[in-house]
């Protein structure tokens, strides 16, 4: 096959990217703006991958995704994961349409994938695996596990490809990138702990490499002042209109999405993050992360086989 690389969205996390991956949307338009944000209709901070807490998930992202658009067109359509990711509000608003079969090995995916291929002259099938996210935040990408995991995945994606029925073409890709975070003062700030950063912060989302501040109202202009003056060597740091301006989100935002948006967006451009300790505790014992704009989190790679 060839190979060339192609840039995730901003930011570079899960959630964002399969909402854009299944829409074919930027994240001004479905909606799925990070890794947690704010509901503006009830002032929640909403974790977005895990959909807690509950809100409905046509509402959240009304767009049809591309799955559904092809299945209504005729194009046998079918969604090939992990059993448990069946029934969860992400799977509906960002890969749902046609047939969700769940298997749990990555080898039975790859063959029911190619099974479904063959099945009918027009067809699309999506699988995915995501253990190689799981041990690059666990153990880093500097690791034999993560290191074990790309084996893995090379491959199944070579039992795929030459499983293809005649006139198919297969495209392999990721979400996001990552990056391994030193576990010192310097490299791990901590917003629970940091009175400078928190002081005129109502909600902080997002995730330690992208972060949507949202202000105390009447205290955006404040808050951004001080995280440019404390961050401004290590992050880019922009409040909402200029992030918006910029693209960073997208040639394009839905109204409905603005206030998702935190007042002020960090994206970090040396090799730290922003944890919360309290609030984070999982988040911030990882080793791999990912989420900003530096090529190492942005640059993913898009690998074809035709047959």
């Amino acid at each position: 096959g060839t190979g060339r690389p192609l840039t995730a969205g901003f930011p570079s996390t899960t959630a964002t990217s399969l909402a854009s991956v299944g829409t074919g949307r930027p994240p001004g338009e479905h909606g799925l703006p990070g890794y947690t944000a704010r509901n503006p209709e009830t002032g929640a901070l909403m974790n977005q991958l895990r959909w807690n807490p509950w809100t409905e998930p046509r509402v959240w992202q009304p767009y049809p995704t591309v799955f559904q658009l092809a299945h209504e067109a005729g194009v046998r359509t079918a969604q090939v994961s992990a059993p448990a990711f069946e029934q969860t509000p992400l799977t509906k608003v960002a890969l749902s349409g046609g047939s969700f079969l769940g298997r749990l090995s990555g080898e039975e995916r790859m063959d029911l994938a190619a099974e479904r291929l063959a099945a009918g002259d027009r067809s699309l099938v999506y699988t995915y695996y995501s253990e190689v996210d799981g041990k690059g935040h666990r153990f880093g990408v500097d690791s034999d596990a993560w290191r074990g995991q790309l084996m893995y995945v090379d491959g199944l994606a070579r039992r795929l490809a030459e499983q293809l029925p005649p006139r198919s073409a297969l495209y392999i890709t990721a979400d996001h990138g990552m990056i391994d975070i030193p576990f010192d003062e310097r490299s791990r700030i901590d917003f629970d702990e940091d009175w400078e950063l928190s002081a005129g912060v109502a909600l902080l989302g997002g995730e330690g490499r992208a972060r949507h501040v949202y202000a105390v109202p009447g205290a955006e202009a404040d808050v951004l002042a001080v995280w440019r003056e404390v961050l401004g060597e290590q992050f880019w740091v922009a409040g909402r209109d200029e992030a918006v301006a910029a693209g960073w989100f997208g040639p394009r935002l839905d109204a409905r999405v603005r206030g998702r948006i935190g007042d002020v967006v960090a994206a970090a451009h040396d090799d730290v993050v922003i944890t919360a300790s309290v609030n984070e505790p999982h988040e911030s014992a990882m080793v791999g992360m990912h989420g900003s704009l530096t090529p190492v989190e942005l640059l993913v790679p898009l690998l074809e086989v035709r047959s």
